[in-house]
């Protein structure tokens, strides 16, 4: 079995351990509690798992770790680290879905719209949209604390009191920038309208980098090394790699958004245009319009759209040359990346592992 395959498998397990205890310690609830447990299991089951293994490979870019030997102390610390973030994560998504009032998750009903169908079912009182946001927030602040006893479990088996003051810090602001991040994504919704190019970009930019870029890589990469005990040396050179790939993996996820397969990533194809997303490839899209193409551009953006209009904005956008600017910045930031960690002071079988792990992030088609 291969490093990845039993990674993914013994995340998987410790995060249906994780559930299993919380369901026995939920018990006295009664069983009207099942539906939002079992709504927790089926949303961690499955998934690419970047942010845990970027986590791992951190932790043995500093301390080297067998991962086909037994689950020891320290593995099984590691584990509780990486599956800290993988609930982060679908708290993440579960949110974030209410936000951008998406029906569909990896090719699933979204959480709030499965609920929504529960009430239905039964025939509850007020409204099914109601019900069902009300227990996707409640199930994403769930994952939260789940995630965050995990990660207290990590850092009280940390190698000393350094490692796991750092390890919290780098979790801590990890969570207040996504927070923050998902609110600016917000407002540039909220405002109407585009600034001026240069401005337009930067704040575009900025919420690429808080919101996604250094939650779905820097962070899990500087959160397991500190949990190693990692110097600040080594760390700089692991935000170095780290935060461009990041960069390059939110970029791949945009172009997606706009141009991706439905069957194979789960989404509506331009489900990016239909929410009105101010990223960078429809920002460099604009641009390059010329201004009836443009002001056609703006009235289309963030409404709801049909096939054809999709399809057109999609030709729109191939046309202008900012799907091929992006693809260009993803190789410039994954070389920026490789730059970074080629000749700094880590294992350097854990280097080898992840700059196949960012290529693979950055090249994803889901």
């Amino acid at each position: 079995m291969d490093e990845t395959t039993r990674l993914a498998g013994l995340i998987q397990e410790r995060l249906h351990d994780t559930i299993d205890a919380h369901r026995a310690d939920l018990e006295p609830l009664g069983p009207d509690a099942a539906p939002l447990l079992d709504e927790a299991a089926s949303f961690l089951t499955g998934g690419k798992r970047f942010r845990a293994l970027f986590a791992v490979h951190g932790y043995r870019a500093i301390r080297p770790l067998d991962i086909n030997a037994p689950v020891d102390a320290e593995f099984g610390a590691l584990l509780d680290a990486a599956c800290a973030l993988e609930l982060f994560h679908a708290a993440a998504l579960i949110h974030d879905d209410v936000i951008d009032r998406s029906d569909t998750r990896r090719g699933r009903p979204s959480v709030h719209r499965t609920f929504a169908a529960l009430h239905e079912q039964h025939g509850y009182r007020d409204t099914p949209d109601h019900f069902g946001t009300s227990s996707a927030i409640l199930l994403g602040d769930l994952l939260q604390s789940w995630a965050d006893e995990l990660m207290s479990n990590a850092c009280d088996a940390a190698q000393n009191r350094d490692a796991a003051r750092a390890t919290r810090a780098h979790f801590n602001r990890m969570r207040s920038e996504v927070a923050v991040g998902q609110y600016l994504d917000v407002l540039e919704e909220q405002r109407g309208g585009f600034a001026e190019h240069a401005e337009q970009l930067d704040r575009s930019t900025r919420v690429l980098v808080y919101k996604s870029a250094k939650y779905s890589v820097e962070a899990p990469l500087l959160i397991g090394a500190a949990l190693a005990g990692a110097s600040r040396e080594q760390e700089e050179a692991l935000a170095g790699f780290g935060l461009p790939v990041g960069v390059a993996f939110q970029l791949r996820d945009d172009l997606l958004g706009v141009f991706g397969d439905e069957d194979i990533t789960g989404k509506p194809s331009g489900d990016d245009l239909v929410e009105g997303k101010r990223t960078i490839l429809v920002t460099l899209a604009r641009e390059a319009l010329p201004n009836t193409q443009r002001r056609i551009f703006d009235d289309l953006l963030g409404t709801p759209l049909d096939k054809e209009q999709v399809t057109m904005l999609q030709r729109t956008m191939r046309s202008s040359g900012a799907e091929q600017q992006v693809e260009e910045m993803i190789s410039r930031n994954i070389a920026r990346a490789h730059q970074a960690i080629s000749e700094a002071a880590l294992d350097a079988g854990a280097v080898t592992r992840l700059t196949a792990l960012a290529e693979r992030a950055a090249q994803r088609t889901s």
